[in-house]
């Protein structure tokens, strides 16, 4: 019995070693998100002119940065720098979209299957009732092994820092342009962070948001002003509804080669396929619930 105790020693010491080198570094680590416009390849939304922006903004920026990032002077302004440069994209803007990508939060829109259609669709549904937006992605992760350790630990704990950050974001854009309405978009992980953003501010009645494929293990709390979509019409999907026999099923046959190379819906994290995790604009489904929520919730707009 003993002996068998001694064996597991070893393997549970790695594991915490582990488990605290993770926590220490996500801990020491910040990283503010970087802000882009949909369609530039992720150039961040920075700028050298911001002479235009009134000093109250200016004022409001510095000091929300000062409480985000403390003594943090690198990040504290760069984040002054992307937050005014996004108030100047968005002040003569009706609707800001804001992506939050699935995976570890750092894909770019363009390489996140369907959400380019939808992006065309609700820019166009949009445009016929009125209203010019702004798309900008939220990338709340850094590419690399740091960034993936601090977005494991974040996600584990829904999210608190991230949404923090994001939440403030919004309520600054909401405070400083009085007629500028929010959607907090997300696609499957990034449904987490999109409904506490939404539940942060939930007295926030410019803000909504659009899901879709949200994780099994995930319940949404905040559902007014909220559409999730965790169906595509065509099949349902494996991951919102936790059907690891399909999980696996479809990624083995990936494996296995016995799936088309060009058969990307479903991938998640480029290794497992989830059938029916998949959502664009042509899809019947798709476009009528997206059509509708927005029609529901902006209608045309008044002059």
């Amino acid at each position: 019995m003993a002996h068998h105790i001694r064996g597991y020693k070893i393997p549970l010491l790695v594991s915490a070693i582990l488990l605290f080198a993770c926590v220490l570094t996500a801990f020491f680590y910040t990283f503010i998100g970087v802000m882009d416009e949909v369609g530039t390849s992720g150039a961040p939304l920075l700028t050298a002119d911001l002479s235009a922006v009134p000093q109250s903004v200016v004022e409001d920026a510095t000091t929300l940065a000062k409480e985000l990032f403390g003594d943090y002077r690198g990040k504290y302004n760069v984040f002054v720098n992307e937050l005014l440069t996004l108030y100047v994209e968005a002040k003569d803007t009706d609707v800001v979209v804001l992506f939050n990508s699935g995976g570890w939060g750092s894909t770019r829109p363009e390489n996140s299957a369907g959400w380019d259609s939808i992006f065309d669709g609700i820019r166009n549904e949009l445009q016929v009732l009125g209203y010019n937006t702004l798309f900008v992605n939220y990338q709340r992760t850094e590419d690399n092994l740091r960034g993936a350790i601090d977005e494991f630990v974040e996600l584990l704990s829904i999210y608190p820092t991230k949404t923090d950050t994001l939440a403030r974001r919004v309520e600054f854009l909401t405070t400083h342009i009085p007629a500028l309405n929010v959607i907090v978009a997300g696609e499957s992980n990034g449904t987490i962070i999109s409904d506490s953003v939404m539940n942060t501010l939930r007295y926030n009645r410019r803000v909504y948001s659009i899901q879709t494929g949200p994780p099994f293990w995930y319940r949404q709390t905040m559902l007014e002003r909220t559409l999730v979509l965790e169906n595509n019409g065509l099949m349902p999907d494996a991951f919102s509804t936790g059907d690891a026999g399909a999980i696996l099923l479809a990624s083995a046959k990936a494996l296995l080669g016995l799936t088309p190379r060009d058969d990307e819906p479903g991938r998640i994290l480029s290794f497992l396929r989830a059938p029916g995790h998949d959502y664009r604009w042509q899809y019947p489904n798709v476009y009528y619930q997206i059509t509708n929520f927005l029609e529901k919730n902006f209608g045309i707009k008044q002059s």
